[in-house]
Order: C-alpha cells, then structure tokens, then sequence
C-alpha cells in the first residue's frame, strides 16, 4: 500500500504541473501572437523483480520476464508549439504579423531589478513613445525597447506621420516634411524550441544554463540579417492570434482532471486497506 499512495502521489505532482500549463494556454487564448505548449509524460525509475529462478519454467513463456514495479510518472518536456496563428486585419501602421512560423522579434526586456536582456516575441503590436522633444522610440505594449538588426533600440528623429513595413523587416518611417527614415527590424528564427523560457508577458528568453544543457545561444537562435533576412515574412496592418485550440485544451483539461481523480482515489483505497490491516487482532 505505501507503494501505491507514493506512485499516486508522484503521479499527482506532475499532473498538477500539467494542469497548470493548460489553464496557461487557455487564459492566454486571446493573446496577440502567444504560442501554447504541449506537455509529454514518461515513467519514472522501474524496479524489476526476479520472481522465476528457475530458467526452465519460463520456456514457453510469452510475457516479459520478471514483474516490473513504476513508482509512477513524469512530465518529460514541456515543448512550446510554433504553429502559425491566424491573422486579424487592423487599420494601425504599426501593427505587424508574421506570416510564417518560428520568427521572432528581438526585444529589450526590463527585468524587476533593473537590468535589461534580449528576449523574443511574436506580438507585433508596436507602438511610438518620445524619447525626448526631437526623437521618438518603437515599443512594445509593455513598454519594452523594439531592436533592430544590430540589436539597437530603434528610434526616430523628427515626427513620423506615416509608417510603412516590408515583408523582409524593413521599417520606414515617413516624417511631416517628407523625408524618410529607415530601420531594420531585429528577426531571430528559432531552431529549438525546446529550449526557449517563457520570461512573462509573452516574451521568450535563453535559458540561463546553456552550458550545462550542452548548447549554444547559435543552437537555438539564428539571426536573420544579411542575405537571411529574405526568409522573413511579415504583413503589415495585421496581428497574429494566439494557436491555442481551447477546444483541444478543454479536452486535455477533462482528461488531467479525470486522471488526478483516480489517482486521488487510489490513495483513499490504499489508506483504507492500511486501517484495515492495522485492525487485525
């Protein structure tokens, strides 16, 4: 019986853990550009028990050897899902979407603490914020700097009236007196996803141990500059909506909470056939 409320309780854990992923994917259903994830389980250590000695008698044998005990189950990988998004029109000049999968802006991220660090997002809702009387910066909703193709703050001298962004990045601000101003957005194409963390308000970071886990920044993120920066597809007057399908994640949903009740159950039975051990006289 203890084996049992332990592989229950292992188990429980990591439900809970999955259940919480998919009331993330749910509650960000609406989010510009957000990216669910999907989580896989695999067993935890086996004990294999010997229960034939004798060789012989296991001859004609068709099942496994031996009697394997699992002292329940774990959350293998919890992979971020790149499929595209669908995309909504909008009337804004600095509404951006990607239109194919696994591109990401690069932005500056503002941490609790003050310090700032490159992060990643597929929300292309910019916006202008003046920096000073004569120049002004692209944003993020959050207020995050937006960089350019050398990782700099893009920023505009003079009042743009009009913006105009190719497929390829290419960002052009038109000024009232009729000049112009071009930047290049920052694109980073992710390779392996796997390894990107989501660091809060729909932005992905590099994990801070990438020398344990055996990459590099290069393995994981690849600049799109120079003559990559044709692969970027990007529309402009557009937003790209989250993949979450809520009607699969209210599916996973059931079935979480379903699999947490027997296992809740199983504890229940266990503790009943300890009491029921320990009334023996």
């Amino acid at each position: 019986m203890n084996r049992t409320m332990i592989t229950a309780t292992n188990t429980l854990a990591q439900l809970q853990k999955q259940m919480d992923s998919i009331s993330h994917n749910i509650a960000n259903a609406n989010t510009n550009g957000y990216k669910s994830r999907e989580t896989t389980f695999s067993d935890l250590v086996v004990q294999e028990y010997r229960n034939q000695p004798q060789d012989q008698l296991e001859a004609n044998r068709l099942t496994p050897y031996n009697i394997r005990q699992g002292t329940g189950a774990k959350i293998a990988q919890s992979q971020l899902v790149l499929t595209q998004g669908a995309l909504k029109t909008t009337d804004r000049g600095l509404d951006t979407a990607f239109t194919k999968e696994g591109q990401f802006y690069t932005i500056l991220a503002q941490g609790e603490d003050g310090s700032s660090s490159v992060s990643y997002t597929r929300d292309g809702a910019f916006y202008l914020t003046p920096v000073s009387e004569t120049e002004s910066m692209v944003v993020t909703g959050n207020g995050d700097s937006v960089l350019d193709e050398n990782g700099e703050p893009i920023s505009f001298t003079g009042t743009p009236k009009e913006f105009k962004i190719a497929g390829n990045g290419e960002f052009v601000a038109i000024m009232a007196d009729g000049s112009s101003q071009q930047r290049n957005l920052g694109v980073v194409r992710v390779d392996k996803p796997q390894f990107l963390e989501q660091k809060g308000h729909n932005l992905y970071g590099l994990p801070g141990n990438l020398g344990e886990l055996g990459v590099t920044e290069n393995d994981i993120v690849t600049g799109l500059n120079g003559a990559l920066r044709s692969e970027i597809a990007i529309q402009q007057r557009a937003l790209e909506q989250s993949n979450v399908d809520v009607s699969k994640e209210m599916t996973d949903l059931l079935n979480v909470q379903r699999g947490y009740q027997f296992h809740s159950r199983s504890i229940s039975i266990a503790d009943q056939m300890l009491g029921l051990v320990n009334g023996i006289r």
